[in-house]
């Protein structure tokens, strides 16, 4: 591992016909040469996948030599950087401290847009990534793709191969809310397996997603909303889910059958160390963008499952030392998310008692409209949606709150493209835009203006600068 590093706040390197590094600004000579590592700025003990390339130093200039990374991927690449010091830079060096690279870019991202019912939505993310992307200098190529109820017109089915595999060729998917009038709708009268839903569980196994995140934030602009006690409310907060979501007992083994003349139930929770220290790794990275704590969640004094779980949580722990790391029962937790929610920073746990507490979470800010959501595999992938189902009673309508979508797409930018400075910039702008009154139907109350969802997009680019 390296002992010195060069912090590259700004920079450019060309690959491939990308831009991701400029100039770095120290003396380097013609032909000099220097390592690219993986990341290390989360404290890990290893480095990302132990990637030493060698780059060429060309007039000051940095190039990398195509013959030795041909089998990087350009997300790989993209991925924060540091550049190992030459021997003679570091005993110019030698009285700076260790110093990890931010690495940032203009970046070029290919983004699948699934369109299941409502487009207004997903219009108005795009309409604010396109901002955003104008202001940071990057751009970003959109390929349209239809599931669910909107991919049943056409196709006949939810889902189809090729859209899939669109889906697996954009670097994240960024998709809106699925799924129509269960009552009404000649959708659901089609076997459950072609109806709109199926089409995203097929969509997360394609894609392998394995982590589920789900903000849930309170706006002080809308604590009156808070189901909550005032004194609680006025403390405000910002958690995050990381539940595991392809494992535990929703994908055990089951069954039902007479037992000595009695009806049996049998379900299997089963989580081995791998699936745990893949979620748990993810939790901690997640952390490390944020308030730097986890809390594991688990039921470690009744379930062997969970104790595994705290097992395997706690070693990779250990690679991230500015974390701070605790553990909760998970009923106590369940208590904790409505008496003092502003403890939480990271939440981590697996899959059912995570999708418990996530609605939880969700209701105690008092305005699903506003929660985004992703799913992310083991690369930089990710599948961002809005934490609420549809409303096929308001859709075409132009009332519905694109807010969730929006921010669901500044979730993209700071984990699938590592853009945070993009991301907080949306997430400013809708806090700015939300503290000036505006608000949509879903959210209105007395004194502020009502607008409408095209409005609410224009609003929150205005304030992209």
């Amino acid at each position: 591992m390296a002992d010195y590093y060069f912090k590259m706040d700004d920079m450019a390197v060309g690959y491939q016909g990308k831009t991701l590094i400029h100039d770095i600004n120290i003396g380097i000579d013609k032909g000099e040469i220097v390592t690219l590592i993986g990341p290390n700025g989360s404290g890990k003990s290893t480095i990302l996948k132990s990637i030493t390339k060698q780059l060429k130093l060309i007039g000051g200039k940095v190039f990398f030599d195509d013959t030795s990374l041909q089998e990087m991927s350009y997300k790989e690449l993209s991925s924060n950087m540091a550049v190992v010091l030459t021997e003679r830079i570091k005993t110019e060096l030698m009285t700076c401290h260790e110093i990890v690279a931010t690495g940032r870019y203009p970046y070029t991202g290919r983004l699948g847009i699934l369109t299941p019912e409502d487009e207004q939505i997903v219009d108005e993310a795009m309409k604010v990534l396109d901002q955003t992307a104008k202001v940071y200098g990057h751009s970003i190529s959109y390929t349209q793709l239809l599931m669910g109820g909107a991919s049943i017109d056409v196709n006949g089915v939810p889902l189809t191969e090729e859209t899939l595999q669109l889906a697996k060729d954009s670097d994240a998917v960024l998709m809106g809310s699925i799924g129509g009038d269960a009552k009404t709708s000649p959708w659901y009268q089609l076997e459950p397996s072609k109806r709109p839903e199926a089409g995203l569980l097929q969509l997360r196994k394609g894609l392998n997603l394995f982590a589920n995140l789900r903000p849930a934030v309170l706006y002080d602009e809308l604590k009156g909303a808070c189901p909550l006690k005032k004194e609680i409310a006025d403390r405000g907060f910002d958690l995050m889910i990381m539940r595991e979501l392809t494992g535990g007992l929703y994908f055990g083994k089951r069954s039902t059958e007479e037992i000595d003349g009695v009806l049996t139930a049998k379900d299997e929770l089963t989580y081995n160390e791998n699936e745990i220290r893949r979620i748990a790794k993810r939790g901690f990275d997640i952390a490390m963008k944020r308030n730097k704590k986890v809390t594991s969640v688990d039921k470690a004094n009744v379930l062997d499952s969970s104790r595994l779980w705290r097992k395997v949580v706690e070693e990779v722990a250990k690679d991230y030392p500015e974390v701070t790391l605790e553990h909760m029962l998970v009923d106590n937790c369940a208590m904790q998310l409505v008496k003092d929610p502003a403890q939480f920073d990271v939440v981590l746990t697996e899959n059912m008692f995570g999708d418990i507490l996530s609605d939880e979470a969700s209701m105690v800010t008092g305005s699903i409209g506003m929660l985004a959501s992703a799913s992310l595999n083991d690369t930089k992938f990710g599948l961002y949606e809005p934490s609420g189902g549809s409303a096929p009673d308001i859709a075409g309508k132009g009332i519905a709150n694109p807010i969730a979508t929006i921010l669901s797409a500044a979730m993209m930018l700071r984990f699938s493209f590592d853009l945070d400075k993009e991301a907080d910039a949306i997430e400013n702008a809708v806090a700015a835009v939300l503290k000036d009154g505006y608000r949509t139907i879903d959210i209105m109350s007395e004194g502020k203006e009502q607008i409408g969802t095209a409005q609410m997009g224009d609003k929150i680019c205005e304030y992209i600068k």
